[in-house]
């Protein structure tokens, strides 16, 4: 008796149970930073308290850590992961690059920084990412029009960059005012892969070679082919950012002032905190993050969704869309939803309309084509995880007793029917005539 009380008090507790498991929001909390030198924790704390000051649960570890690892009992320990470990030629532990890879393929979120110590393990994580550093290991970004004036009896290689990609959802909605400073190496991005975004780019005139050498050889990355920092959404919306300058997020850097090259106005601080803390919101889901639910449809003038529809009935369609704030779930407002019913291929594409408050609706008639259909809403947009939903209902024809009495195409039959009945009764009588005598005839012929 007292093994049934318990179990009774443990299965009305489950559903409690799987609801503090169920995660409220998007947003990362347990973050894992790799790091080829422990000093890197306050030489660039500036971004790291950032991310703590946000409720982010920070564990530092050296890259070569022989206990690391991401996994326990199949279970990953943390949902994000920072690669501030450009010189690391291998991982410690169980952790390889297989490892982050399906740390990445599992929907899980990566920061990738490297600099011109880049191993080849780093190397080969950015290209499997979509992002490929410049073979040369000796070259890094120089700019001999974009560089920061407090380095003009340098080699140009810390240059200013304001190039940003104009994206509310990824930078936020606040401008980036200041040029960022930038030294490290270069990359680029293949142009038919569409899940790969410049968000900071080189100007015309930057170009990546030796600084320390003569070119012999025009270099093999040069003006727009350039990219400072790039991001991935991936299909399964993990988000992933590289870069080629750890230097980028170095207190140094951010609390720097900067002025270009032939440009007179001076900012007392450089835009790199606001950059990177910018950006690391939308990595870690703070941002651009959408969810939809609550996807509905119904014969018009009524409320209970049917299993099945008739072909030419009229109904009504809704889905809920709602965007993370970072902190709560916030109506999604835009003007470009739509919704398909589909059957090998969109026999109705309607634009929802919205109420403000998350709510997308929109009515039309079903086609007059009977088989398996499918409300889909497939919706991509620049900086925003990609919603892709789907709803299957059958359509029949109409049944036998269901068709029109009186169909508008046989009117003229109908007419000559009721006219041949109104007809006089002297016609009448003469058409029964005719009739007689043609039958007479018919059977005269006969014998």
């Amino acid at each position: 008796m007292v093994k049934l009380c318990v179990l009774i008090a443990a299965v009305s507790l489950l559903p409690f149970i799987c609801l503090s498991f169920s995660p409220e929001n998007p947003t990362d909390r347990r973050v894992l930073v790799l790091l080829d030198d422990l000093s890197l924790k306050s030489s660039h704390s500036i971004f790291f308290d950032s991310i703590i000051s946000r409720g982010f649960d920070v564990d530092f570890k050296l890259a070569e850590d022989p206990k690391l690892s991401l996994q326990r009992y199949g279970q990953y320990l943390y949902d994000a992961l920072i690669l501030f470990s450009p010189s690391t030629d291998r991982f410690g532990g169980s952790l390889d690059l297989a490892g982050v890879l399906d740390f990445v393929d599992s929907g899980h979120d990566l920061i990738l920084a490297a600099d011109d110590s880049a191993s080849d393990l780093i190397r080969n994580i950015a290209t499997e990412c979509g992002v490929d550093f410049d073979e040369d290991s000796s070259a890094i970004v120089i700019d001999h029009k974009s560089y920061a004036v407090s380095e003009t009896e340098g080699d140009h290689t810390l240059i200013v960059s304001d190039d940003f990609i104009q994206s509310d959802a990824i930078l936020g909605s606040t401008k980036v005012e200041a040029p960022v400073l930038y030294k490290g190496i270069a990359h680029s991005v293949n142009a038919a892969n569409s899940l790969v975004l410049k968000v900071l780019s080189a100007s015309p005139s930057a170009y990546s070679a030796n600084p320390s050498s003569k070119l012999s050889s025009p270099p093999l990355l040069s003006g727009s082919a350039i990219s400072l920092v790039s991001v991935v959404q991936a299909r399964n919306n993990a988000r992933i950012t590289i870069t080629g300058s750890l230097d980028m997020f170095s207190n140094r850097l951010i609390r720097s002032g900067v002025q270009k090259a032939g440009d007179s106005k001076k900012y007392s601080k450089s835009g790199n905190e606001q950059f990177v803390t910018e950006l690391s919101r939308w990595v870690f889901h703070e941002r651009g993050h959408l969810k939809a639910v609550n996807l509905r449809h119904h014969k018009f003038g009524e409320t209970d969704e049917p299993a099945i529809y008739r072909i030419n009935d009229d109904l009504e369609f809704s889905v809920e869309i709602y965007e993370w704030s970072g902190k709560s779930w916030e109506p999604y407002v835009a003007n470009d939803v739509q919704v398909q019913f589909y059957m090998m291929s969109p026999y109705v594409l309607k634009t929802l309309s919205t109420n403000q408050k998350g709510l997308y609706h929109t009515s039309f008639k079903v086609p007059d084509v009977y088989g398996v259909f499918q409300f889909k809403v497939d919706y991509q947009r620049l900086g925003y995880t990609a919603l892709s939903l789907s709803k299957q209902i059958p359509v029949r024809p109409f049944r036998h007793n269901e068709y029109e009495r009186f169909i508008p195409t046989a009117f003229p039959y109908y007419g000559a029917s009721f006219t041949t009945v109104c007809m006089s009764p002297l016609a009448l009588t003469h058409t029964l005539f005719l009739a007689t005598v043609i039958i007479s005839n018919a059977h005269t012929h006969s014998l």
